[in-house]
């Protein structure tokens, strides 16, 4: 697994995602309210756009989520799993903090 640096914290907003290429994967970075980050795949499973970054950052029964811009379906930010579509689902990776660096880990 190899990290690579994506942006400094401080430009990640709560409630908001920051798209990125990682080793030609498509990723989009959270910070929730609650300060927890998250990073899955930016591409919507279910339209083929590079646009999940711009979702809705949200909650389900406790569950962080965000909702697709496109077709509105919401997706787990911790397993990527489509709360709506049951057999849609964004990869996720490993995100973390080193210093005011935020990162993520690819396979």
């Amino acid at each position: 697994m190899s990290w690579r640096p994506i942006c400094d914290l401080a430009l990640l907003q709560p409630e908001c995602g920051v798209p990125a290429l990682v080793d030609g994967h498509p990723v989009a970075v959270f910070r929730t309210h609650d300060d927890e980050l998250f990073a899955v795949g930016n591409v919507d499973p279910l339209c083929g756009a590079g646009v999940i970054s711009r979702g809705i950052v949200g909650d389900r029964g406790g569950e962080p989520t965000v909702a697709s811009p496109m077709l509105k379906q919401v997706f787990s930010l911790r397993t990527g799993e489509c709360l709506d579509v049951p057999d849609a689902r964004l990869p996720v990776f490993p995100v973390r903090r080193r210093g005011s660096s935020v990162e993520v880990a690819l396979p």
